[in-house]
């Protein structure tokens, strides 16, 4: 079917599920750009390579007068569905008996505590986490900024059938049929919501987004004072890419203007270069800077008042837990749209990037880098970050575990007894059932095996550079 064809059952269906008419606008420029023939990759004919940022190191001043201009934003919508969850992730508890919203809650505090100035904070949730962030939240009651909500809600998408592109459809669960449509969707959320416009109307300037599962990116007052000399209306901050982040979009530059290339936007043929970190250094942390006076601008400019982000076609199940792997049956195939916030670096002209240490950026994706944090990989700072352990000299474990502990429950039933030691480990591989037994300590490069039918436990002591198959 044609785009026209197509549109009005999806406006349809939009409409009566009740989103705003931003969050239609922006599925229709999507759905317009899947089905218009364009390609949405980005090879490597079209794009340069970024040799030189400024660095953080470089940064001295601190400005704390504009902290009353500024907004501290966590991205929260993630279910962490790819680890078998069906509640917000960051309502994991991490280490210390602390989730990951413990842990941002905590370092908003600290931010207003030892600088004495007002940081106003704010949550973008979606649809499915909304409830549960803020029932998780409820104890910390001086968290809401006077003024503001605590959150804004994201929007949600329809699935699109992979097959003739109309609206999925999945009467087991209708709820199945949406999506949320990618952090992208912050600018059209903060549109529809009301947010844009209410923080400027109260004077905010600047907004520092973060994801909520990065517990290294707080509030940095020598970051925000370099973004709002620079004049610069958007920024990222990027880290210098290892063989661990080969995978994750990186930045480069387009007849001078930078851009975000994603994995899912690299032709297969150009993966290989993709994935060569010694010619794209440098990758999207999804730390960002927002000059507010400028987004308003770009988005009253833009066509029908949505960014022209690039647009992912992500292929997936309508059931996820129906995709079927692990002997699971199969639900029909769909694609779920999406876009990159941090692609929006290509909107703006003049906008920039700053090279940060890794201390910044300690995600948590899947169970490989779940293991890796509880550990003492990584320690927790005065000010309630989450950090890259010293002795693991900049570079985090890389966890390989079997695909048996891709979900979250399946993970800590290998560590009943707390994480093993991982903090002079290079790597690790984990293959078949395990359980560690207390005391477990990783160095060098190790792998642990089982074969056989049934897990088995990994002893208490040292393991250096050594493959034990149990």
């Amino acid at each position: 079917m044609s785009f026209d064809d197509l549109w009005p059952k999806y406006e349809e269906k939009m409409k009566a599920e009740g989103l705003n008419p931003t969050a239609i606008a922006a599925f229709k420029y999507n759905l317009g750009k899947l089905t218009s023939g364009v390609s949405l990759m980005v090879g490597e004919k079209d794009i340069q390579p970024v040799d030189e940022l400024p660095t953080y190191e470089s940064l001295s001043e601190e400005k704390p007068e504009l902290f009353a201009k500024t907004v501290m934003l966590k991205l929260n919508g993630g279910l962490g569905t790819g680890m078998g969850l069906d509640k917000a992730k960051s309502l994991l508890t991490l280490k210390d008996g602390k989730t990951f919203l413990d842990f941002i809650a905590l370092q908003v505090d600290s931010v207003r505590k030892t600088t004495s100035k007002p940081l106003a904070f704010m949550l973008m949730n979606s649809f499915s986490t909304s409830a549960d962030t803020l029932e998780h939240l409820a104890k910390y009651s001086d968290l809401k900024t006077e003024g503001l909500p605590l959150e804004f809600v994201q929007n949600k998408a329809p699935k699109v059938a992979a097959d003739d592109k109309t609206p999925a459809s999945w009467s087991e669960n209708p709820g199945l049929e949406w999506c949320p449509p990618g952090h992208g969707d912050l600018y059209p959320a903060m549109v529809g919501s009301g947010a844009l416009d209410m923080l400027l109307e109260k004077g905010f300037e600047y907004v520092f987004v973060s994801n909520s599962d990065n517990l290294g990116a707080t509030m940095d007052l020598k970051l925000l004072t370099w973004f709002a000399d620079s004049g610069k209306p958007f920024a990222m901050e990027c880290a210098a890419r290892t063989a661990a982040d080969k995978k994750g979009g990186h930045l480069a530059l387009k007849d001078g203007q930078m851009l975000l290339r994603e994995a899912a936007q690299c032709p297969d043929e150009d993966e290989a270069e993709f994935q060569n970190t010694d010619k794209y250094k440098f990758f999207n942390t999804n730390n960002l800077w927002l000059n507010l006076k400028e987004l308003k601008t770009a988005l009253d400019q833009a066509e029908g008042g949505v960014l022209p982000l690039p647009v992912i076609s992500n292929g997936k199940t309508v059931d996820p837990q129906k995709d079927g792997k692990d002997g699971r049956a199969k639900s029909p195939k769909v694609l779920q749209l999406e876009t990159a916030m941090g692609s929006a670096i290509e909107c703006f002209p003049g906008a920039g990037a700053i090279l940060i240490p890794r201390t910044r950026f300690a995600p948590v994706k899947t169970t490989n880098d779940m293991l890796a944090l509880m550990s003492d990989a990584y320690d927790v700072t005065p000010d309630f970050r989450m950090i890259l352990a010293a002795a693991c000299g900049g570079v985090p474990p890389d966890v390989k575990l079997d695909g048996k502990y891709k979900f979250v429950p399946a993970l800590m039933k290998m560590v009943p007894n707390g994480p093993p030691s991982l903090v002079a480990c290079k790597k690790l591989t984990v293959v078949g059932e395990v359980v560690f037994a207390a005391g477990v300590v990783f160095k060098g490069t190790v792998k642990v095996s089982n074969g056989g039918e049934g897990s088995k436990e990994l002893a208490a002591g040292t393991y250096e550079d050594t493959e034990v198959t149990l």
